[in-house]
């Protein structure tokens, strides 16, 4: 799992750009947004793992296999660039994590019981509801 974040944190870019939001008038004349874009094709990752990846992506991912993290909620380039690479970061470990498979359960007899004993009294109910016929 490190050796996969050393990797994308070797080839990832990052791109300084004007940002809204705080800041005052400083925000008009330094670039402290972060613009972090790293290639899931150079990861070098399983398929499932990839998959993974590209589905939290989202539309983050662009045609060219890059992932593009836009960080610009704090008013420095140090701190953008700091939540820019942990949201990378998570996003990897979160692909990296397998998902539990999903064990069939088998409902017992006094559960099926019950079950068609609460559909019977529901559809009682609603059979009431209909027009009364006098």
């Amino acid at each position: 799992m490190g050796a996969v974040l050393d990797r994308a944190n070797a080839i990832a870019e990052e791109q300084f750009v004007t940002a809204s939001g705080p800041g005052g008038q400083n925000v008009n004349k330094v670039a402290t947004a972060v613009q972090l874009r790293f290639n899931i094709y150079a990861l070098g990752l399983t398929p499932r793992v990839f998959h993974r990846l590209k589905d939290l992506a989202g539309n983050r991912l662009n045609s060219a296999g890059e992932i593009v993290i836009d960080a610009r909620n704090h008013r420095t380039q140090d701190a953008n660039r700091r939540d820019a690479r942990e949201r990378m970061a998570a996003m990897i470990e979160a692909a990296l994590k397998e998902p539990k498979t999903r064990k069939k359960t088998r409902v017992n007899r006094i559960g099926k019981t019950k079950r068609l004993a609460g559909k019977k009294a529901q559809g009682q109910k609603k059979a009431l509801r209909g027009k009364v016929d006098f």
